[in-house]
């Protein structure tokens, strides 16, 4: 009896399909990590089993969001659980379990395969295996350069071994772009710090750019050997990058409560953080709490965008807002096709970059709306909270603590669909239905 239920059970995982495998996997280390979370050892003072999976929850989805002070309410046991399911939630538990399989000596079939390019978001089996070999010895090798670098900062100002801790911590939170950070205020401290700020900012942008991009500027080393994926996230980088930094600067230069109390290299360093850290990272060295409005939407901006495709960031990836915009634009000049860097998008690809745009709006509009009857906070709190967790950034106006427990699962649900993606979600749940019959089109009239 017992042998035919766990067959029944195998045959049902086996049955499927790979973006139900993935949610499931990625549930199970939450749930995992929320249960390590608990124990006595982990924690210097008992927690909540909510705000336990919480934590869990954002680590797990390189968020950063936290209900509880890391720094203090953690032991390093306890940090150490933190830190390894964020560089499982940014790598990818398939990415670390496919690993661990072929150091075992053991076969790759085609279902791995399909897991592993569902994962990496590729629709080509072929060379997977030598991607993720790259992925992991890629990130392995800017982590260590990244912990060499901040331990010239943190080793001489706590010792050796907290100072590593420190540097080891943060690296992890920032190449995986998880808004972790050991000290109540987050990086304030280190506003005008330019090893803190060139550490972090370095690591958030090599992390959030994409494996796929870093593996091609290696081995293409010329700007037009690039695959299309690459110039368009390189590109569309360096643009919206010195956009947002230029902006931030103007709008806070006059605001005593940010950048107006900071002197003129301060003020740079903390438009040049600010600008970079809304981009899935979730760090930050001023209170977004006290910014103004004006600010607050950009920031949103450019969370909901968050980062590249095959990274370790969120949102609904800088390749998919390109593709939008340059759609609209090519509408308006009445162009039949899509052409970006001499190469035509296919229309499948426009399709699928407008339905994760649209259902990406419509999962935010009904958690705002949720959250607005469930919590005591403004609309802007909310629908900045709520863009955060989706675009599992980690940024917030100091309202993740208040929330109540309903609240909370609310936004844990969000930070899990903004890690897989609200497409994966929908496929997991979601039959394909093939239509046996073509009927006649008609136009509708639209605008």
């Amino acid at each position: 009896m017992v042998k035919r239920n766990k067959a029944k059970w195998k045959n049902k995982f086996i049955h499927l399909s790979p973006p139900q495998i993935l949610a499931v996997g990625f549930f199970c280390l939450i749930v995992i990590g929320g249960i390590l979370l608990k124990l006595p050892m982990a924690t210097n003072q008992s927690i909540s089993w909510v705000d336990a999976f919480f934590t869990a929850t954002s680590a797990a989805t390189v968020t950063g969001l936290g209900v509880v002070d890391t720094g203090t309410t953690f032991t390093a046991f306890g940090q150490v659980i933190i830190m390894l399911l964020i560089q499982a939630g940014g790598l990818g538990f398939m990415t670390l379990a496919i690993l661990i399989v072929m150091v075992l000596g053991k076969r790759i079939g085609l279902r791995q395969r399909l897991l592993i390019g569902e994962a990496l978001n590729q629709t080509n089996i072929g060379g997977l295996l030598v991607l993720v070999k790259r992925v992991l010895y890629f990130s392995l090798c800017i982590e260590a350069i990244g912990v060499a670098f901040l331990s010239i900062r943190w080793i001489p100002e706590f010792g050796f071994v907290k100072g590593l801790h420190y540097s080891v911590f943060h690296v992890v939170a920032a190449y995986n772009n998880a808004g972790f950070a050991l000290w109540p205020d987050n990086l304030t401290r280190y506003v005008g710090d330019p090893i803190v700020n060139l550490g972090i900012c370095s690591l958030i942008i090599t992390g959030g750019i994409g494996f796929t991009v870093l593996i091609d500027i290696w081995y293409s080393r010329t700007f037009s050997k690039l695959s299309l994926h690459s110039k368009i996230m390189i590109v569309g980088t360096i643009i919206l990058t010195i956009l947002s930094i230029v902006t931030i600067f103007v709008l806070e230069y006059t605001n005593p409560k940010t950048l107006g109390a900071l002197n003129s290299i301060e003020k740079f360093w903390a438009s040049f953080f600010q600008g970079i850290t809304p981009r899935t990272a979730g760090f930050n060295t001023i209170d977004y709490g006290s910014m103004r409005e004006p600010t607050l939407l950009v920031t949103m901006v450019l969370m909901f965008i968050g980062a590249g495709s095959v990274s370790t960031g969120g949102g609904i990836k800088l390749t998919t807002f390109v593709i939008l915009l340059f759609s609209v634009f090519a509408f308006f000049k009445r162009k039949e096709e899509l052409v970006l860097f001499k190469r035509t998008i296919k229309i499948a690809t426009v399709t699928r970059a407008l339905a994760i745009a649209v259902a990406s709006q419509l999962l935010i509009f009904i958690v705002v709306f949720l959250l607005m009857i469930t919590e005591n906070f403004t609309f802007m709190q909310l629908l900045f909270e709520t863009i955060s967790a989706f675009g599992t950034v980690g940024l917030s106006m100091g309202i993740t603590a208040g929330l109540s427990a309903i609240g909370k699962c609310i936004i844990m649900f969000v930070m899990f669909c903004g890690l897989i993606g609200p497409l994966t979600l929908v496929f997991s749940l979601a039959r394909p239905d093939k239509e046996r019959i073509r009927y006649p089109s008609e136009d509708v009239f639209t605008g």
